[in-house]
């Protein structure tokens, strides 16, 4: 039986404008496209993990309103367990504003005031049938509970670590057992530098696994005192917008099948380009044929 990855953390409602290049301050920009879709960091982990053949549930919250109801039955469709969302009343869905250019690049403005920070809408979940919790930095208090309830189950965890306040992030580094930063997230943690100094900074006790991910340069991960680098794939790229959160999900669901950090790294970054290249929101999702013969096309190349 396969043993679930749940997933804690933000639920997005995407607002997508697809404009020829992102915009300086003061210039009006033309729209090419726009998209409503769903993101977020945990809710799309949750999504890759299922289109990559594993078991996954999303624990989070949404507003009760149009938005949450369409992105728990999208989710479904995907195959995630989302009987561990809270739908808060008189609240609004997590909102972002994304600007995608022609190059794939995206910049991103979101509201995540519009729903309470309360974990006690967490579910009361056993983690009997658990093999990893993945918790994102955007609901701190959320992803702390889970984090705690983790370690008391014995049971290995990943940080998503982009974005919270320095007072967040010092608790949450401290209880996960595998953070994975952004080139942002580890900037604003351990201050400016170059990407192996920084990921030494952070070094703390002996086991713990560090890792920032860096797009196109591929992610450098620290293990053991060493920093190794794990390269990115060749593919042209249409949207970088979720490829992070992807790459969060597949890695811990790599590990939940017991592959080494480093393995489980390399399966992420496949999964992550090939969302790059695919666009699309969540039916951009590669599945894990195709993951597999990426790699195999690298290893062969």
């Amino acid at each position: 039986m396969k043993r679930r990855i749940v997933c804690v953390g933000n639920l997005v409602h995407d607002e997508v404008f697809q404009v020829d290049a992102l915009p300086a301050s003061g210039i009006k920009t033309g729209v090419l496209d726009y998209q409503s879709r769903f993101g977020g960091p945990a809710a799309t982990a949750a999504v890759a993990i299922c289109n990559l053949g594993g078991v996954a549930s999303y624990w989070g919250r949404v507003g009760a309103d149009a938005a949450g109801e369409a992105a728990i039955h999208i989710m479904s469709g995907h195959g995630v367990d989302c009987a561990g969302v809270a739908m808060i009343r008189d609240c609004r869905t997590l909102r972002a504003i994304v600007l995608v250019d022609g190059r794939g690049e995206r910049s991103i403005v979101s509201d995540r005031r519009s729903l309470p920070p309360d974990p006690a809408v967490l579910p009361a979940d056993p983690l009997d049938d658990v093999a990893v919790v993945l918790v994102d930095s955007r609901w701190p208090a959320g992803a702390e509970i889970a984090l705690d309830r983790a370690r008391a189950a014995g049971i290995p965890t990943v940080l998503d670590a982009d974005g919270g306040t320095p007072a967040d992030n010092e608790r949450l580094v401290a209880k996960a057992d595998h953070v994975v930063f952004s080139s942002e997230g580890l900037r604003d943690f351990a201050g400016e530098g170059a990407p192996d100094e920084l990921l030494r900074r952070c070094a703390s006790e002996p086991g713990k696994v560090f890792a920032v991910t860096r797009g196109a340069a591929g992610s450098l991960w620290l293990l053991d005192g060493e920093i190794v680098c794990v390269p990115s794939f060749s593919v042209v790229v249409a949207d970088t917008t979720g490829c992070g959160d992807v790459f969060h999900g597949a890695y811990a669901l790599g590990l939940g099948e017991g592959m080494p950090p480093l393995e489980a790294a390399r399966f992420a970054t496949a999964a992550a380009a090939l969302k790059g290249e695919r666009a699309h929101g969540w039916n951009g999702m590669a599945d894990r044929a195709a993951v597999a013969s990426l790699m195999a096309a690298e290893v062969a190349a």
